[in-house]
């Protein structure tokens, strides 16, 4: 049985990465917009903020959900989510790419499967009809 959802989310922890990339907002947001890109997603907006003395946070908004990030320079750690809705979108591509633009020499992760198809329906209170990541154009 195939489990169907609306998006896959996943919850990345990146060890021992480059210290002088984590702290550089422009690389971060960057190689951000690139995973996306990479992942074939269709990027809407991007957002990064710089924290005195360092550390970057941010966020790429793309048309089928999200990636957004926080870097520990000091630490060499990054914590990232790669939310991707549709099939059209591979996020383990993302994460590849930024495990590699970091320097990364451990990663753990996590994949969550949001918008549980069979929840959504069971739980509605009206009639749902087909039910897909984005309104079908007619």
């Amino acid at each position: 049985m195939k489990l169907e959802t609306l998006g896959r989310h996943i919850l990345i922890e990146f060890y021992n990465c480059d210290e002088e990339i984590l702290k550089n907002p422009t690389l971060i947001k960057e190689h951000m917009n690139k995973a996306a890109k990479i992942a074939n997603a269709t990027i809407v907006e991007s957002v990064f903020h710089h924290f005195n003395p360092y550390g970057v946070s941010g966020a790429v908004i793309i048309s089928e959900s999200h990636l957004a990030i926080h870097t520990w320079p000091e630490y060499g750690y990054a914590a990232v989510d790669v939310f991707t809705c549709g099939d059209k979108i591979d996020p383990w591509t993302a994460f590849k790419f930024l495990e590699d633009v970091f320097k990364s020499d451990r990663s753990e992760s996590i994949e969550v499967p949001r918008g549980m198809v069979d929840k959504i329906r069971n739980y509605s209170k009206k009639e749902l009809g087909k039910i897909t990541f984005k309104p079908e154009e007619e």
